[in-house]
């Protein structure tokens, strides 16, 4: 059993130095917690490989824990047994509050039963992310829901077979959650306007070992042919995480610092790179091979000393192959050290812009232009600050970036938001020669 992290913790960070060495990337946190929900599917024993220990994946593990699922860590391995008839009498209202990913146990759960409540998403505090894509796209399998004031009400009592859904939102989790639904269900469905992102591509590969046929892995046309029934002892192992790379070519651009990054998916951070390389980011390709699962592509690293120029251009993110919404605000940072002026246009998000404000309070020239676009203008000498961590995850770890930068002692209190994402990260960038504890 987890237990949910109650204890207030910080990060004391000296900043300024330049960093060296190798730094490993993770399997995705996404990845990690569409595949925690995905193993409800299946009655066999379901091992997920290499999952990261981090609050994120705690949390869902509390949630199945709570319906009688049986789950033990085995190294970094998860190994998952669920009952033959899945409770919510001990259902984990406090985990699942904790966590915007508990609305993916919808899909998985709609075959098994027909009436069940889970509380309304938490998670990053991102303005108002609508889950409505979420009730039309399984609306369209016979899955009614009712939102209430803190919580959903599910009713599955007539799914249908043979559907066509036209996705309101090309939203990862929307199509993970019409990906599982569809899974359960004898027959043929159609998802169009599909995420074709990291995430939903291993989800499709851990349906096909589950014995799931699914056709058009990689495009935004997905045609899923379900199974009345899955019972399959299965191992899988989820791809790398391109948003932790990210963040690390992120703190090597914006320390100036040459360091080597293993692990990193290319297919997914290739648009990133381009556009780097564009603003005078300069790192080469030193080794190309598979991941462990046989199909993620993984390149290594290595980022050199740089000087950087604005692009002309907003920097905006888009469906894969787009620029990775969650990619976004690593170019925030960077954008501070770059000659001239950056226009961060973040469509998606009503409260990310303001969250990057906070970089302001390290010293960053920034200027809020409206909810959703920040002009930055550089370089910038970064000066050491204490701030409280924003209560989302990429503008997080954004300001942690900000404070590795600046020369002096930093604190950032109440890091909450950056363990749900990532692993050991003090101790991990302490290798790299950051001067970094938890406090």
């Amino acid at each position: 059993m987890t237990t949910p992290a109650k204890k207030i913790l910080n990060f004391r960070v000296e900043g300024g130095e330049e960093l060296s060495g190798t730094i490993t990337t993770n399997t995705a946190k996404n990845s990690a917690v569409s595949l925690l929900c995905a193993s409800l599917l299946n009655k066999g024993k379901t091992t997920l490989a290499r999952m990261p220990r981090i609050e994120e994946v705690n949390r869902i593990i509390e949630v199945l824990e709570g319906i009688g699922v049986k789950i033990k860590w085995s190294g970094n391995n998860v190994v998952i047994e669920r009952p033959e008839k899945i409770s919510f009498d001990n259902f984990n209202k406090e985990a699942a509050m904790r966590t915007r990913s508990a609305i993916m146990l919808i899909g998985p759960l709609v075959r098994e039963l027909k009436n069940f409540s889970i509380p309304q998403a938490g998670g990053c505090r991102l303005g108002a992310r609508t889950v409505r894509p979420h009730f039309f796209a399984l609306e369209k399998l016979g899955v009614k829901i009712k939102a209430r004031e803190t919580e959903y009400e599910v009713n599955s009592k007539e799914l249908k077979s043979g559907r066509e859904i036209i996705l309101y939102e090309s939203g990862d989790t929307t199509t993970e959650n019409a990906l599982m639904a569809a899974a359960g269900i004898e027959g043929k469905t159609v998802i169009k306007f599909a995420s074709a992102n990291y995430m939903v591509q291993d989800l499709c590969h851990f349906l096909l070992m589950l014995g799931v046929r699914v056709y058009g892995i990689g495009t935004t046309t997905l045609t899923v042919v379900g199974k009345k029934e899955i019972r399959e002892d299965v191992r899988f192992a989820a791809g790398e995480d391109p948003i932790e790379s990210m963040l690390f070519i992120s703190i090597a651009a914006t320390t100036n610092s040459s360091i080597v990054i293993k692990s990193c998916p290319i297919d997914f951070l290739e648009l990133e790179l381009l556009k780097l390389e564009k603003m005078g980011f300069k790192y080469k390709i030193t080794k190309r091979y598979i991941s462990e699962n046989g199909y993620t592509n993984l390149v290594d690293i290595k980022t050199m000393k740089s000087r950087l120029t604005a692009l002309e251009e907003k920097i905006h993110p888009s469906s894969y192959p787009g620029l990775n919404i969650d990619n976004l605000p690593f170019f925030v940072p960077i954008a501070t050290q770059a000659k001239g002026q950056t226009l961060i246009h973040d469509w998606v998000y009503e409260n990310r812009a303001i969250y990057y404000m906070e970089l302001s309070k390290l010293g960053a020239d920034m200027i809020l232009a409206d909810p959703h676009r920040v002009y930055i203008n550089g370089p910038t000498k970064l000066k050491p600050a204490e701030v409280v961590c924003p209560p989302a995850l990429r503008p997080a770890a954004v300001i942690l970036i900000g404070m590795l930068t600046a020369k002096g002692v930093s604190v950032l209190r109440n890091i909450y938001s950056i363990n749900r994402g990532y692993e050991d990260l003090a101790n991990r960038l302490r290798k790299l020669g950051a001067k970094i504890r938890t406090i």
